[in-house]
């Protein structure tokens, strides 16, 4: 979870520096994405049954990983932030990974 909030707090300080035409569009649905990525972490982490749950957190993180990357290729983000950005999508992912492969393993 600290991750998703160390990410979370990244993608809104990348959304704050988005053009004003951009923020409520493309800013808004990665927001979105990113808020629906951890709600179903923390969904998963609660429930007995975890795997539909997760397998819908992996498709979130996918998506939030192509927000951000059409936030830089617009570049409405320099490419430092979106390399940090990028390094903690995958390390979320790996961690998902484990995760989706644990709940199989059971």
């Amino acid at each position: 979870m600290t991750k998703a909030n160390d990410l979370m707090d990244e993608v809104h300080d990348a959304i704050t520096q988005y053009p004003k035409s951009e923020k409520f569009s493309l800013g808004q649905e990665t927001k979105n994405s990113m808020l629906t990525f951890y709600k179903l972490i923390v969904t998963a982490a609660k429930k007995y049954h975890k795997k539909t749950t997760l397998r819908d957190a992996d498709v979130e993180l996918f998506t939030l990983k192509n927000f951000i990357r059409m936030g830089h290729s617009r570049r409405y983000m320099n490419t430092k932030r979106y390399e940090r950005l990028s390094r903690a999508i995958e390390e979320l992912g790996r961690m998902l990974g484990g995760w989706i492969k644990a709940t199989e393993k059971a």
